[in-house]
């Protein structure tokens, strides 16, 4: 990963987690992005996730689009051309799959958490994709505890948020570029709608993050590191104190141009009726609070997606 952006070892909540939580608190305010390594995850279940999604994307296009979203794409498969950041009218070059959270309970939002669907043509996608998706849930949460301890409340401040969050699992098929004057880009310059966003290692290089000189910084991905970011909700719940950084995905020079790119971001989402308001803590005389008028996770949501051509 680029010099800039810390990676710290998770493993220190265990016998140094006060300077864990304070270069980590150092790391969101300055870049809003942070790398964890010795995170929990076992290799295998990553490798096992995106052998999966690799088998989905090589589908035909007609299959694939038995499983389109109807929902805002919130489940299942978006195509080529449908996706753009907000202010850029191109689409991106990318389709991409979305897993939800499985509500094995009574679900109070069946309206907008709604049953997952699964491609019957990759038999292991189900168990592989949602063990991932349930693995980043639970580091997740941890990443969330240093964020509050960061922030001068409880690690638990927001495990009541996001237990039943309305969290996504996007898995993401970048194709190679043919044309290399076309004006789409893999990902737009864009900030996450979420609290926070885990990015599992991506198979090529090209994800970049937007400096506060204004010049773009190549975030490499480790292998065994996990990227989380701050999003846009955690961003107002802060009063911009953790910064929601803009980053995009640029098409690669030569050689790499002609393969393809895959990852796997966790957009972490409290449940829709969460109620994002101003952290009283970050209220001061000299950051008087930005949002006065609060509203639900779920408004801040599709209004976002409205914006992104999603809805």
């Amino acid at each position: 990963m680029a010099g800039t952006v810390p990676v710290l070892d998770l493993r220190r909540l265990e016998s140094d987690a006060d300077a864990l939580v304070a270069e980590a608190g150092n790391a969101y305010r300055e870049f809003g992005f942070c790398g964890f390594r010795n995170h929990g995850i076992p290799e295998a279940v990553t490798d096992a996730a995106y052998a999966a999604i690799h088998r989905f994307f090589a589908l035909p296009t007609p299959t694939k689009l038995k499983y389109r979203s109807v929902d805002g794409g919130q489940r299942g498969y978006t195509p080529f051309g449908t996706e753009r950041a907000r202010d850029n009218p191109v689409p991106d070059l990318k389709e991409f799959w979305h897993t939800g959270r499985e509500m094995t309970a009574e679900n109070p939002w069946p309206d907008v958490m709604r049953p997952n669907v699964w491609p019957a043509e990759v038999p292991d996608f189900r168990d592989s994709v949602y063990a991932l998706y349930e693995a980043l849930d639970a580091l997740g949460r941890r990443i969330l505890g240093v964020i509050a301890r960061s922030l001068g409340l409880q690690d638990d401040a927001f495990d009541a948020a996001v237990r039943r969050g309305n969290s996504i699992l996007r898995a993401i098929h970048y194709p190679p570029v043919e044309d290399g004057d076309t004006p789409a880009v893999r990902a737009a310059r864009h900030e996450d709608i979420n609290l926070i966003t885990l990015l599992v290692g991506s198979s090529e290089a090209g994800l970049e993050i937007l400096a506060r000189d204004g010049s773009w910084v190549p975030v490499t991905s480790i292998p065994g590191t996990i990227v989380a970011n701050v999003g846009d909700m955690m961003k107002r719940l802060s009063n911009h104190v953790l910064p929601s950084t803009p980053h995009r995905v640029v098409n690669p020079p030569g050689e790499a141009a002609a393969r393809a790119r895959y990852s796997i971001p966790f957009f972490m989402h409290p449940d829709p009726d969460y109620v994002l308001e101003t952290l009283p803590r970050c209220i001061t005389p000299d950051n008087p609070n930005r949002y006065p008028e609060p509203l639900s996770a779920h408004e801040f949501l599709l209004e976002r997606l409205r914006e992104n051509a999603m809805m």
